[in-house]
């Protein structure tokens, strides 16, 4: 065990990030701990020229120096002692023993054990993969290391909706304009899993039957003025640019739609009585709905009904093509 000693703070350089994969620390836990009792293990340095490189204690140290602390507790290594893999195999383990990583940390360890280590990929996938409760696969590997190079604007939103690897592996497929635009549009929506699958296969393919870029769509008049209703709650919302969605992927349904609610509205219906089509317009069949609570009501709902066949608006609606 290397003795503990004390290193000031001034002589540590915070900004190599060679072993950090911190993101979104929560310090307020250890800030409270680190007043109450003192720091509990210290922290892993190793010795470059002209001061210390930080190994594991990123957060530590980042808490000592905002409580005015002038030196830490210490293990250190020396410069040439130890190879960078190693010492960083070693910072992870000793975080997953004390805290853990969430699901951005992931992605960023194992890009860094990737491109910067230049561990080869069959290693990870066995070795680390599990290391951090993941499927030992190929595509497990390639979402997280897709999520290591999205903006942190995204991986902020993907850490705190916990957004699902396979909608991970959707935002993937955009350019990252596209990414930043489509965060603008789902953040205030406060999408669960299916809704935000939805939407993004919407854009996805209005994208490509278009030939347009997603963020073109997202920043439409229409959807615009939706997001910008204060009166409309989150749901309100998503439903609204669901619908314009819908009708931008299937034009021709949305026309069909329009039609119907016109002559529908043109029938002068009673609030009692509700007239559906076929889903997705995919039959002929019309359906009738209502609800009364008299019989004088009952009457009048059946006197409505079986005037219907005298008008031509309705005689359209039975005898389309």
């Amino acid at each position: 065990m290397r003795p503990i000693e004390k290193i000031p703070l001034n002589q540590i350089d915070d900004s190599d990030d060679t072993f950090s994969i911190n993101f979104m620390p929560d310090l307020h836990g250890l800030r409270s701990s680190i007043l109450e009792i003192g720091l509990i293990q210290p922290v892993l340095l190793r010795k470059k020229s002209g001061g210390y490189q930080i190994i594991c204690g990123f957060r530590r140290i980042s808490v000592a120096k905002e409580l005015g602390k002038s030196e830490i507790e210490a293990r250190v290594f020396e410069e040439k002692e130890v190879d960078e893999f190693q010492l960083f195999s070693l910072s992870l383990r000793e975080n997953l023993t004390t805290r853990g990583f969430n699901t951005v940390e992931k992605a960023i360890a194992l890009e860094k054990l990737i491109h910067r280590f230049r561990i080869d990929s069959d290693t990870v996938i066995k070795t680390f993969l599990p290391l951090f409760s993941l499927e030992p696969n190929e595509k497990i590997l390639n979402t997280f290391l897709s999520l290591a190079g999205m903006e942190d604007g995204i991986k902020d939103y993907v850490l705190n909706e916990e957004v699902s690897r396979s909608n991970i592996r959707k935002l993937a497929n955009l350019t990252p304009e596209d990414r930043v635009a489509i965060l603008l549009l789902i953040s205030p929506l406060k999408l669960g899993e299916n809704r935000l699958r939805e939407i993004l296969t919407f854009l996805e393919e209005i994208s490509r039957k278009n030939q347009c870029q997603a963020k073109e769509i997202v920043q439409r008049a229409d959807i615009q003025i939706i997001l910008s209703q204060k009166e409309f709650t989150p749901s309100q919302k998503t439903e609204r640019v669901k619908k314009v969605l819908m009708d931008l992927r299937y034009p021709t349904m949305a026309q069909l739609e329009e039609e119907f609610q016109k002559k529908r509205k043109d029938l002068n219906l009673s609030s009692s009585i509700s007239l559906h089509h076929s889903p997705f317009f995919e039959g002929r069949e019309l359906k009738v709905e209502f609800q009364f609570e008299t019989m004088e009501e009952y009457r009048s709902i059946l006197s409505a009904l079986s005037a219907l066949p005298g008008q031509e608006v309705f005689k359209q609606m039975v005898e389309k093509d």
